[in-house]
């Protein structure tokens, strides 16, 4: 009988396990995890980009670090199809308060104009960026930004791109010294579990 329930328990445990995403790019594979249970409408928005195949083109762009950011400064690498407007609407926005998921070293959140405004551009937290969190400094509106997964192997691939020092010549009202003048290419996005 144990035997029996053993076997009975394996496929729930199999189903538990989040859902995993490998980003391949020019400079290595990063493996993600997603969290569907803590932040349903963040997650699934960027796991319908892969199911969807709408990756094509992305790449990571953007790269801001205390030497290149205003303050409160912030340490992220910034990715995706570099389009305010992505192909699918904009998303609600789940606060870290909602989540649970706060912006630890490796975690994936979305960029955001206003809440609401997220779509196709996300970036990874390289280090521990409270001021991203619920009530942070970084934005006036104290909504903090939306995370939905986090880096489970690849982190040196995120910090090796953090480290890239190619910003694009003149000035970038928005992102100057951040944007890349040679953007990190995502050449693939696809599922692994």
């Amino acid at each position: 009988m144990a035997t029996l329930a053993a076997l009975t328990a394996a496929p729930a445990l199999a189903q538990a396990r989040p859902p995993r995403v490998v980003l391949t790019t020019t400079m290595g594979d990063i493996e993600i995890e997603l969290y569907p249970d803590r932040a349903p409408i963040t997650a699934g928005n960027f796991l319908a980009y892969v199911d969807k195949g709408l990756w094509k083109g992305a790449s990571f762009y953007r790269v801001v670090r205390p030497d290149n950011d205003r303050t409160p400064p912030i340490t992220v690498i910034q990715g995706g199809l570099l389009n305010d407007d992505g192909p699918l609407p904009p998303i609600a926005h789940e606060t870290t308060r909602t989540t649970g998921l706060l912006h630890t070293d490796g975690v994936l959140s979305m960029a955001r104009g206003e809440p609401g405004t997220a779509a196709s551009e996300f970036f990874i937290s390289v280090g521990a960026n409270p001021t991203l969190d619920f009530g942070g400094a970084r934005n006036p509106d104290g909504q903090g930004f939306a995370t939905f997964g986090k880096v489970v192997r690849g982190m040196e691939v995120v910090r090796r791109i953090d480290a890239l020092r190619d910003p694009v010549a003149g000035k970038s009202e928005f992102m100057p010294g951040q944007e890349l003048a040679n953007p990190v290419a995502i050449t693939a996005v696809k599922r692994v579990s």
